[in-house]
């Protein structure tokens, strides 16, 4: 049968160790001696032998006692590390996040959400993966990253989600007469060339109502996987384009202004988790600095 030594045994008999005498590790340790032989004795009949001689009140350790030191000295550092590390995480200091991240909030979004809250935390490690949205799901419900974001899902069992509704807005050349208005409408944008994603994207088929039920031509010049390029094509004025909230809030792109839409088309995002495993303390104080910058996106742009 394996012996049953508890951590504070371990610590008393280290100090004995240590100190050399029954007395001194008392003092050390602000425990009467006779608890401390106590604890001593209690070792060795655990251990089913003697670790030290005892000769005229002095204690000699045996061979095996300077062993169990060594083995002593490492599981409580090894337990001291441990409980420094877990205090580290109670404290946000230390962990590792896991993000998957749909590619219209991946190239600037996300990254700089992620570089606000790391900016104090420089031991916390992160994965930050962009795959396409029914990918970052999949990534999810498997149980294999913290936290996603992507278009919004159909509910799913394995996934607990947490939906945004930002409002899309159009995207004009900064130096046509357009960019000065307040809001714009499909009756402005009548035979306009624009800029739209593939068909069966709920942006494309909110845009493609918005001017079918305005009697407006929509005219549809360059057809894409994603918001960011559009923004190039608009700013060396070959079209506009009516974009994601958060793409127009973090593109860096230049000679482009932003406009609210009308009639409103939304683009729905999602914060994804599993809903399988526990989310780390890390984890859940992330998806509350991410909630807030989704919240943020609603306000004018420019």
């Amino acid at each position: 049968m394996l012996p049953n030594l508890t951590l504070r045994q371990l610590e008393t008999f280290r100090e004995v160790m240590r100190s050399g005498s029954i007395s001194a590790a008392s003092r050390t340790l602000l425990r009467t001696q006779p608890a401390v032989s106590t604890m001593i004795a209690n070792i060795e009949k655990e251990l089913g032998f003697s670790l030290f001689q005892r000769e005229r009140g002095r204690l000699t350790p045996s061979p095996e006692a300077h062993y169990l030191l060594e083995e002593t000295e490492e599981v409580l550092e090894r337990m001291g590390r441990t409980v420094r590390t877990m205090a580290e995480f109670g404290t946000l200091d230390r962990g590792h996040l896991r993000i998957a991240c749909h590619p219209a909030a991946s190239s600037f979004f996300m990254p700089r959400v992620l570089a606000a809250f790391l900016d104090t935390r420089p031991n916390v490690k992160a994965d930050l993966m962009m795959r396409a949205s029914h990918v970052v799901e999949d990534l999810i419900a498997s149980q294999q990253f913290d936290i996603g974001l992507a278009e919004t899902p159909p509910e799913r069992g394995s996934i607990k989600i947490e939906t945004f509704d930002p409002k899309c807005v159009i995207a004009i050349p900064k130096s046509d007469p357009l960019a000065g208005r307040d809001f714009i409408t499909p009756a402005d944008l009548h035979n306009y060339p624009m800029a739209m994603l593939f068909g069966d994207h709920s942006v494309t088929i909110g845009t493609e109502k918005a001017f079918a039920k305005s009697g407006k031509t929509l005219n549809r010049r360059f057809v894409l996987r994603t918001f960011l390029p559009a923004l190039e094509l608009v700013s060396s004025n070959l079209c506009a384009a009516v974009v994601d909230r958060i793409t127009a809030t973090t593109s860096p792109v230049v000679g482009v202004v932003f406009r609210e839409f009308e009639p409103a088309i939304t683009s729905s995002v999602a914060i994804l988790v599993p809903a399988h495993r526990p989310a780390s303390v890390l984890t859940n104080v992330f998806n509350d600095h991410l909630r807030e910058h989704l919240g943020q996106i609603e306000r004018p742009i420019n």
